[in-house]
């Protein structure tokens, strides 16, 4: 007697994938909610914070996603990042037009994701070492070049959106930002658009899946991860920007302090995709803005074991999740074109 095995019901499926994830949006909807309710003040400046704290985030988990669905393996984010944040000071200390230092910033990270793809698909080394070299360089030049005492030309101001940014409690967290917070969240929903409903991202997501089979059917392998990865860089100098020229307004050495890296922990937690990524982006950011809280709450507690919740949350996200979540079956490979 053949036993047939039937698919379950597009419900369950989708309640497995989602709904812990959902569950967890709607607790914390509720308590914030809740504390809101108690104190308007202290709830609107923690979730603002958890909006500037998950930015350099998911730009970093993006920049990530788009090489790893293109089956390159992106560990140079920080690198990325750190000089693109660098470069950015420099042309701001000495142009002082804000605008030239985001794009100098964004052309870093372009230019570094072309170091990564010639390294990685043109000479086909080891993707994991070519994006320790470019944190090993990024550390090195900024760490070389920098001089203390140089004078910037202010930062990027908030941007008030009208009658939006009056809006009890959501005003404020979304719509009172500087420029490149909101691009961060446009640049969410157009990856999220261009992965899933363009053929660009469906040829990306064919070469990060099975690139011979997309090589048959006339896609430029080559091409289509040098692309990605070069847009990927992009994005991870448009995070570098934010720091220096919308967060904190001047450099130091290090200044990352391993934000590439939890990015690539956010990319994972968010299953390679872009409104995923965003969804861990914020929760990471909301520890880290907890973390703030609590110390300036003066609970009798050591900071340095405040200072450890976002890094702490990072390690159970890894530990609990990475064992699940899938990445692209290409993921790391070179292609060798028959």
């Amino acid at each position: 007697m053949q036993t047939t095995l039937e698919s379950p019901p597009a419900w369950k499926v989708y309640l497995s994938r989602w709904g812990w994830g959902l569950g967890t949006a709607l607790v914390l909807l509720v308590l914030v909610l809740w504390n809101y309710a108690q104190n308007p003040t202290s709830t609107e400046a923690v979730l603002a914070s958890t909006v500037r704290q998950s930015t350099p985030l998911v730009l970093g988990a993006l920049c990530g996603l788009w090489g790893e669905r293109a089956a390159v393996i992106n560990i140079g984010i920080e690198g990325q990042m750190l000089l693109a944040a660098f470069i950015g000071f420099l042309v701001n200390v000495w142009t002082g037009n804000l605008f030239l230092a985001v794009v100098a910033g964004v052309l870093t990270g372009a230019v570094l994701g072309a170091l990564l793809a010639f390294m990685s698909v043109t000479l086909k080394i080891d993707q994991i070492i070519g994006g320790t070299v470019i944190n090993i360089l990024a550390l090195g030049l900024t760490g070389y070049f920098y001089q203390q005492g140089l004078t910037t030309h202010g930062k990027l101001q908030a941007i008030p959106l009208g009658a939006l940014a009056k809006i009890p409690l959501i005003g404020p967290v979304f719509f009172d930002n500087p420029p490149i917070t909101y691009l961060t969240i446009l640049l969410v929903f157009f990856s999220h658009y261009l992965l899933f409903y363009t053929r660009w991202g469906l040829r990306t997501r064919a070469v990060g899946e099975h690139p011979r089979a997309a090589d048959t059917l006339g896609v430029d392998v080559y091409l289509m991860r040098y692309a990605n990865v070069i847009f990927g860089g992009a994005i991870a100098g448009l995070a570098g920007a934010f720091l220096t020229l919308e967060a904190v307004g001047s450099f130091e050495r290090a200044m990352t302090n391993g934000r590439g890296f939890v990015a690539l922990a956010v990319m994972i937690f968010g299953k390679w995709t872009p409104l995923g990524s965003w969804g861990a982006a914020l929760l990471f950011g909301f520890a880290t803005a907890m973390q703030t809280q609590l110390q300036f709450a003066g609970l009798n507690i050591p900071h340095q074991f405040i200072g450890m919740l976002p890094y702490l949350l990072t390690i159970i996200v890894l530990a609990g999740f990475v064992g699940r979540a899938r990445p692209p079956a290409a993921d790391g490979v070179p292609y060798e074109k028959e």
